[in-house]
Formats: structure tokens, sequence, C-alpha cells
């Protein structure tokens, strides 16, 4: 077994991460650890999920990851959300369902975090560039229109893994329905993904042009929130996706 603890306030979390891993193991699409028990016992709260013996990842195991993900993707609804809010690291991620994909991105995703990174003391210009794209978010979707697809939602390259048999897996979701480009786009933030892993993703299921220019959109959610939990270099980062993307605009 893999086991979890922490203090009573972590329950939340750990709430929301079994939930996330039940989702994805109904869509029976990538492996992902059973969850087998959660709950409070002397003050503490915890997590008991399957104990995946991983190993380093391999040629094909990436490439299946690549076209399971793609599988993963073709898992939709009717509208963007979930049906409860969540977590992405630490910070409340919110899942009110919308049918506009913009409106969604704008109001639960980057605004919250631009508003997070004001009570953090980011400075007055990257917040005011920051208001300006996404009042200009329309400009990324004029011949593009995401449908909700199942997402795994940080896909990072430390949340999946290969097992002993061969297997991909992924884990620690922060699961929700919306563009599948934004799973792609965090596999290129910080690494982890070889070349057979997107080739093996493009052969099941293309993706449209404009992706290539809405990789910094996306990500710039998660380099936000790394400013909000970790302060550092992750303003400038995320100030400079910021002036990328308004030139895109134009």
């Amino acid at each position: 077994m893999f086991l979890k603890v922490g203090p009573l306030a972590a329950m939340p979390m750990f709430v929301a991460e079994a939930e996330g891993l039940r989702v994805l193991a109904d869509a029976r699409a990538v492996r992902v650890p059973s969850v087998l028990a959660s709950g409070e016992i002397d003050g503490r709260s915890y997590l008991c999920l399957e104990w995946l013996d991983l190993v380093p990842p391999t040629y094909t195991s990436a490439t299946q990851l690549g076209a399971r993900l793609a599988n993963l993707h073709r898992c939709r609804a009717d509208e963007h959300g979930f049906h409860q809010d969540n977590f992405i690291g630490r910070t409340p991620q919110i899942n009110a369902r919308a049918a506009n994909w913009v409106s969604f991105l704008r109001e639960r995703r980057l605004r919250p975090q631009l508003e997070l990174a004001r009570a953090n003391n980011a400075d007055a210009r990257t917040l005011e560039r920051g208001e300006r794209l996404i009042e200009s978010l329309d400009a990324f979707f004029t011949s593009y229109t995401p449908q909700p697809s199942l997402l795994h939602g940080d896909l990072w390259g430390g949340n999946w893994g290969t097992t002993r048999d061969g297997e991909p897996a992924i884990f620690d979701p922060a699961s929700y329905y919306g563009d599948r480009e934004t799973d792609l786009a965090m596999t290129r933030l910080f690494g982890g993904f070889g070349a057979e892993f997107y080739a093996a993703y493009d052969a099941a299921w293309p993706l449209v042009a404009g992706a290539a220019v809405r990789v910094d959109l996306y990500n710039l959610y998660h380099v936000l929130n790394h400013y909000n939990l970790f302060g550092g270099g992750y303003l400038a980062q995320a100030r400079a996706m910021i002036e990328r993307l308004l030139a895109e605009v134009g």
C-alpha cells in the first residue's frame, strides 16, 4: 500500500484526490492506483492507495502513455468543469461548470491565480498585463472551440511512471473536464515526456492549428500557481509568458 498521511486540514485534498482517481479509473483508458481507503484516525487524515512498483520509463511505456492519454481525452462531458472543486498543489481549484471554455479559463483558472498573485505582492505591471491578457482570451479561439475532455489536470513528469510489467500509470490528479490541450501543454512545462509520447498521441488524435501558441496560455496557470505557492523566479517566468501571449494578440 501507498499511504499518505497529513493533518486533519489535509482531508479535503485527500478526498479530492481519491475522487479524481476513481473518475480516471472508471474511464478505463490509463492505469491509475486504486483507492483503498481514506479517513481520519488519531487526529490525522490519510489516503491509502494501491502500491505501484515503478521502474524507469521505456520507449514502449511512453508510447503507450501517449496513445492512452488520447483515449482518456475522448471521455467527454456536456460542460467544462467537474462535479466538485479540488486542488492544484495546495491551491484550491474551482471547477464550477461552464458551457463556454473561454469563460471557464478566464474565471475559474487564470483570474483566481492572478488575484492570488496580487495578494502575494506581484508587481503592478505584471498584474495589469495579466488582466489585459485575460480580457483578450477570445483571440486565441477564433477558429477553435474546445470540447470538454476528461483531464488528468496536473500532468507533469513526476505524475506518471512505468510499472514493473511495463505499463504506464498516472497519479496525483487534479481532474476536471476541459480542453485536452491543457494536459499536453503541461507535459512540456518541466520535461519528462519524450518524442515518442507526442508522436503516439498525435497518431491517435492530432492537435489542431494554434495548439503551439496555446501552450504558454495553458501553462501560465501553473506558473502563476507555482509563484503563489513558492515565490521566487516564477513571477518573472509568468511575466515573460504574458508578454509573449500579448504579442500574439497584437
